[in-house]
């Protein structure tokens, strides 16, 4: 009689001084202990580790604990087999040790040589890594009618294609809660892990040639997306632990009791105290032309010189409230824009001719990219906008 082929199975062989320790000592089956506990580890992105405990019946002696598995992707050089101590107030009733552990050939299977001081069962515990067992996460985020809040959900997605089934088994993402289920072959689960309330949320709107484009080139009329803008840190109801990359359903209250869909973006892994972006369309009632008001160079010595560039903005809110436009340049794409993609770094300075109220976002911008900010008032009562001119105002130094 051959070995069944189990996924994965654990048998046990007895202690048999008359046969020798060869592949005929392993037909002689005697029990298969099922499962007592089950743990399934979700925290590594590339692997997942599962964590099983069985009662073993053991005789005094040497014993072959047989570990087996078909059409299940375990690592086998990551398994584990170790002998758990009783519990607390409960005295060792024998001596158990591993002594050796073999590769049968041409299986999938691990024999441990076990000694047993007596004959009893022991708890024993079997760890792997798993393949075909994974999660991803994704969001529902509802937005308040006046979008100031939101509540914002954190679902884990199970997915177990690894032709093993599991009962009730532990569930841990490596934070957050833990889950008790039962795990079906070929199943997907979906759970809810956080749900944070009244989060507060940031809706901005981004003018910025060389990251969006434009909406109208002929018109020089850029393309403005909106967001939503949450900062994962405890003073804003979140903060527990990062937010994970995942898909976000976004959705609005609408005021008359429901929601309305308003868009999905892919939310980036967002460590403790960073911010989650989130787009939620483009925004047709801010309208920005880009311009470039000058262009000339000045020659410092040799080939070498100073560009002198100003970006000028006509920008109009539409809207019935007043915002406020975050406008971005990058600083090394004017420079491509108005000569040619030298591809090198950029040395500038702000100019004097800087019109943007506050200067320059010394915490957002960096060597290459320049952010700048300017509130818009809502639109009149008669449905029209004031139009608001601002100029950028960059020296690109030391070009040939």
């Amino acid at each position: 009689m051959r070995r069944q082929n189990l996924a994965p199975a654990l048998v046990v062989l007895a202690a048999c001084f008359a046969v020798p320790e060869t592949a005929s000592a392993r037909i002689k089956l005697i029990t298969l202990p099922v499962r007592e506990r089950v743990e399934i580890q979700l925290d590594n992105p590339n692997a997942t580790l599962v964590e099983e405990e069985r009662i073993v019946p053991l005789v005094k002696g040497v014993n072959q604990v047989d570990f087996s598995w078909a059409n299940t992707q375990i690592d086998p050089d990551t398994i584990l087999f170790r002998v758990l101590p009783r519990p607390d107030g409960e005295a060792d009733a024998m001596d158990v040790k591993v002594l050796s552990v073999s590769y049968p050939p041409n299986e999938n299977a691990l024999v441990w040589q076990v000694a047993a001081s007596g004959s009893g069962s022991a708890r024993v515990r079997i760890s792997y890594l798993l393949g075909n067992l994974t999660k991803s996460f994704n969001y529902r985020a509802v937005a308040d009618h006046d979008e100031n809040t939101l509540v914002l959900s954190q679902y884990i997605r199970l997915q177990n294609f690894a032709n093993e089934e599991f009962g009730s088994t532990g569930l841990w993402a490596g934070f957050g809660t833990r889950f008790l289920k039962a795990v079906g072959i070929n199943e997907t689960k979906q759970m809810l892990m956080e749900k944070y309330e009244k989060v507060p949320v940031k809706k901005t709107y981004t003018a910025a040639a060389q990251e969006y484009g434009y909406l109208d080139r002929p018109k020089n009329k850029l393309t403005v997306p909106m967001h939503y803008v949450l900062k994962n840190d405890k003073a804003n109801r979140l903060g527990q632990a990062p937010l994970q990359f995942g898909k976000v359903r976004i959705f609005q209250d609408d005021g008359r009791g429901s929601t309305a869909f308003i868009g999905e973006d892919w939310g980036k892994f967002t460590p403790l105290d960073d911010e989650m972006q989130l787009y939620v369309g483009t925004a047709q009632d801010v309208v920005v032309v880009r311009t470039i008001d000058k262009n000339e160079t000045k020659r410092i010595a040799g080939n070498m010189y100073n560009r002198e560039v100003i970006v000028k903005f006509e920008i109009e809110n539409f809207k019935d409230r007043a915002v406020t436009l975050d406008v971005a340049e990058n600083v090394r794409a004017i420079r491509d824009e108005l000569a040619s993609n030298l591809g090198r770094d950029v040395e500038w300075v702000l100019g004097p001719e800087t019109t943007f109220p506050g200067g320059l976002d010394k915490a957002r911008s960096t060597f290459d990219k320049i952010v700048l900010h300017v509130d818009l008032d809502a639109r009149g009562a008669d449905g029209t906008a004031k139009k608001v001119v601002h100029k950028l105002h960059v020296i690109i130094k030391n070009e040939w």
